[in-house]
């Protein structure tokens, strides 16, 4: 069964992170995520004490990133980047992975850099950004084991700036690598109701677009087609 417009829009992570985005782009931004009711917005980090203020009433919670696009900052850096997070109001946060770490494996200094930041977000959800583009499967098996050790709600596939994205086989591979508690974030390349239902379908319970209007558009317009032919098989019967 096709998922409706209000379960799409509750699962959506709105992506506001562009580098040259305005005040004014970024409130606009701001007002489409809380016109179509997402998830939430994720923001730059410098724009999250805004986007709180802004958003206070609407329903709509406050994400942004750390250690953001790269990963590459050090562990002291991304807990102090997350702790003012957390004090201008983020509920959420998405880090980047120490990536060179990773592949260098380096295991356990990149479970201690995540779990770092979950300590520093005294509670709240911390979303794991692995930047599967540049991972080989047992990486990504090796990263999502060792954020799920660390104390992470989720993994997540990509910045979106680093070209690739969430594709079936990673979503596939990234779910069967991590137990229940852990949940799966699919970024990069959800522009399409197809994409985002296949990647719904093989685990992915959250995502992260920029398309969120055009996504929403395309589902309300598909529910009002399967309101209109159930009408039509109700009154046949």
């Amino acid at each position: 069964m096709s998922l409706t417009a209000p379960e799409i829009a509750a699962m959506i992570d709105h992506a506001v992170l562009k580098p040259e985005l305005t005040r004014a782009q970024v409130d606009a931004e701001l007002a489409t995520a809380a016109r179509y009711g997402l998830f939430s917005v994720c923001v730059r980090p410098s724009d999250v004490a805004h986007a709180r203020e802004v958003l206070t009433g609407t329903g709509v919670a406050v994400c942004t990133v750390i250690g953001f696009p790269h990963g590459t900052t050090s562990t002291a850096a991304k807990v102090a980047e997350s702790r003012q997070a957390v004090a201008d109001g983020a509920t959420e946060l998405d880090m980047v992975q120490n990536i060179g770490r990773l592949r260098s494996g380096l295991v356990a200094d990149v479970e201690a850099d995540v779990a770092a930041v979950v300590a520093a977000a005294d509670g709240l959800v911390v979303k794991v950004i692995l930047e599967t583009v540049f991972l080989t499967d047992a990486e990504i098996v090796a990263a999502c084991e060792a954020a799920e050790r660390a104390g992470a709600a989720f993994v997540k596939t990509s910045t979106g700036f680093a070209g690739g994205g969430a594709t079936a086989p990673h979503i596939a591979l990234m779910r069967a690598s991590v137990g229940p508690s852990v949940q799966v974030k699919a970024s990069g390349g959800v522009r399409d109701l197809d994409t985002l239902e296949q990647l719904f379908a093989l685990g992915a319970t959250r995502f992260g677009t920029s398309g969120s209007a055009v996504l929403l558009d395309d589902a309300a317009a598909r529910d009002a087609g399967r309101t209109i032919t159930a009408r039509t098989d109700a009154g046949a019967y």
